[in-house]
């Protein structure tokens, strides 16, 4: 019968229905409004003054409720769904770590030997022998570079305790002081902004796209670019060089996590997911400008750090 009832029903007999109302139903009558996938609203009265006119009064504050309940399910269910998914996020970033620290154990010990083979049988190898042991040396740096790279990215959205205000100037001086680019290659720091934010996130950040800018300079002379630019509004951070460029069919590729856009052996894949997911940590976007042979702009907002 309830599957019958298209808006409301007035019932006088109702013996019936008695199982599924949490109170004694006796004389009087019983209004069910249908809430249509929300299931049904039963207004009971022992009295006999329930009308259809009522009834067509109520209706609307019925259809109004309706509606408010099923916002009230669907964000319980967003809500369910969200915390499902920060459960299974937190479950693959502490497998990410597990992962990660039971892979470099052994890297290092591959490489601990290597040093000692080279170093106590470096005759008897003979140069071709030695320069075999350098090629596998060279592939486990690799690997464990990649490695350090997923650790990274699955630990980016952890920890919110460690911010504090960063001078950008002194830490781009730092970064470039570590990465020491070729002599060929000039590194010019605009002023930059103090933002608050973890400090290690950051470095990454600048990091990885000096180090995108430095691989992909082909020009004799290389320039790198790092400024901060405020037109009134948020504010954005453009880092450019006049290296070999890229093709516009790639600029979303780029930033998806083991995507290379070249066999280079050197290269993990990682840094600009890692550039992208911190971007995104701290609420900005992250865009590009580029002509092959002509060079690259990214521009990025980190609208949370100012």
């Amino acid at each position: 019968m309830l599957d019958d009832i298209n808006d409301h029903l007035i019932l006088k007999s109702f013996d019936h229905l008695q199982e599924l109302t949490p109170i004694t139903l006796e004389e009087g009558r019983l209004a069910i409004f249908s809430l249509k996938e929300q299931g049904y609203l039963f207004l009971y009265s022992k009295k006999d003054n329930i009308s259809s006119r009522d009834m067509a009064q109520i209706q609307p504050v019925i259809d109004k409720f309706c509606v408010h309940l099923k916002a009230c399910n669907a964000f319980k269910e967003q809500e369910n769904l969200l915390k499902d998914l920060e459960a299974q996020n937190q479950e693959l970033s502490d497998y990410a770590h597990m992962v990660s620290h039971d892979l470099k154990s052994p890297l290092r010990s591959i490489e601990a030997l290597l040093s000692w083979l080279k170093e106590d049988y470096k005759e008897a190898l003979g140069a071709k022998g030695v320069q075999e042991i350098d090629h596998i040396g060279k592939h486990l740096e690799k690997m464990e570079a990649l490695i350090t790279g997923i650790l990274h990215y699955s630990s980016i959205d952890r920890d919110l305790s460690k911010q504090r205000p960063i001078d950008l100037n002194l830490l781009l001086d730092e970064i470039v002081g570590v990465l020491r680019p070729p002599h060929h290659i000039s590194v010019e720091v605009q002023k930059l902004p103090t933002i608050t934010a973890d400090r290690f996130k950051i470095q990454q950040l600048f990091q990885n796209l000096l180090t995108n800018a430095i691989v992909n300079l082909d020009k004799p002379q290389g320039h790198i670019e790092i400024q901060f630019e405020n037109d009134g509004g948020e504010g954005h951070f453009i880092v450019s060089d006049n290296g070999k460029g890229i093709n516009p069919s790639y600029f979303n590729k780029i930033f998806e996590i083991f995507q290379k856009l070249e066999n280079n052996s050197t290269s993990t894949g990682i840094g600009l997911s890692i550039v992208k997911k911190i971007v995104h940590f701290y609420g900005g976007n992250i865009w590009l400008e580029s002509e092959e042979g002509v060079g690259t702009r990214f521009f990025f907002t980190l609208p949370d750090t100012l």
